[in-house]
């Protein structure tokens, strides 16, 4: 159907739209919706009725109930929030989160880059690289953690490599190492999903501009800056942001690390807190407020990465 079709232009110079109220509503490419809809329906069921749910629990006096009971809820307000932001553990764990994501998303967005930039200049094994850094990303975690474990604990191989130079008390049971830790755990983990996005973007680098300047006199390093940075600031503005998502929602690797965010807390994340708060300590009120906090803190720190980064 042509434009002239559905728009006609009255009298006055102005136009309207003939189309009806149904075609209107889905728009010129009805079909590509209905190929949404299945997407658009997981979304809506999985995160966005749960993250209403939640927001809606957080202003009430709030308990979990067995089926067919009845119980009334009574609304507080904002005094979830209030008794999560004065508890210690709470603003600990994100404390915790916080020295993550210091230790965690620079050293995910460089790496990736610097890795996916090498990798890229590579011909020979190629394939066998690549495969090399996304083996660990698609391994189940729980294998992974048992050998971290191994390796970290008080007479792992690391600890006997160091000899004396080794930290007493061990890495994971360390107040002041044991996120450091999950940091790099989860950095080395997660790298090559990072380095398949670069490797990707770099594809479509003109490697005129490599040519170019190497007939300039760069070095690897002038065209890395000048050339490959700024070629993928929209790929790393992504990695930013999934880094930053990624570990707002740590929880595995401190529950099986330190054995639920041990020692004294010092590994606890907020996703850990709701767990203990909501289930263990039967407070799921409390537990919504905090997950409320934390969406907004992730919400907050993606909007900042992507303004300094359109900002450079």
């Amino acid at each position: 159907m042509s434009t002239s079709d559905t728009v006609r232009t009255t009298g006055t110079g102005s136009r309207t739209d003939s189309r009806g109220p149904l075609r209107r509503l889905l728009g010129a490419q009805p079909l590509g919706l209905g190929l949404s809809l299945p997407y658009i329906v997981f979304l809506a069921a999985v995160m966005a009725y749960p993250l209403g749910y939640a927001i809606y629990i957080s202003f009430f006096d709030y308990v979990f109930t067995a089926p067919g009971m009845d119980m009334d809820h009574p609304f507080v307000g904002l005094e979830n929030y209030r008794i999560a932001l004065t508890d210690p553990r709470v603003l600990q764990s994100f404390g915790n989160i916080a020295v993550f994501l210091a230790i965690n998303v620079p050293l995910t967005v460089v790496l990736s880059m610097v890795f996916a930039s090498a990798l890229d200049s590579v011909t020979r094994w190629a394939a066998a690289f690549r495969v090399a850094f996304y083996v660990p990303y698609v391994t189940a975690s729980v294998s992974l953690i048992g050998v971290w474990m191994l390796l970290f604990s008080q007479d792992g191989l690391v600890n006997t490599v160091l000899g004396p130079l080794a930290p007493d008390p061990s890495w994971l049971v360390n107040e002041k190492l044991a996120m450091p830790s999950i940091a790099l755990y989860v950095t080395w983990k997660q790298l090559g999903f990072y380095i398949l996005l670069f490797l990707a973007a770099l594809q479509n680098v003109p490697k005129e501009l490599y040519e170019s300047a190497s007939t300039d006199g760069a070095g690897v390093v002038r065209r890395f800056r000048h050339i490959t940075v700024p070629s993928l600031r929209t790929t790393t503005l992504l990695v930013l942001i999934l880094s930053i998502i990624t570990g707002a929602n740590l929880f595995t690797e401190p529950y099986l690390l330190t054995s639920g965010g041990g020692p004294d807390g010092a590994s606890t994340s907020p996703v850990l807190m709701i767990y203990q708060k909501g289930i263990q300590q039967g407070n799921p009120d409390v537990a919504s407020a905090i997950g409320v906090m934390l969406v907004i803190l992730v919400g907050v720190l993606s909007l900042v990465s992507n303004r300094l980064t359109k900002e450079r």
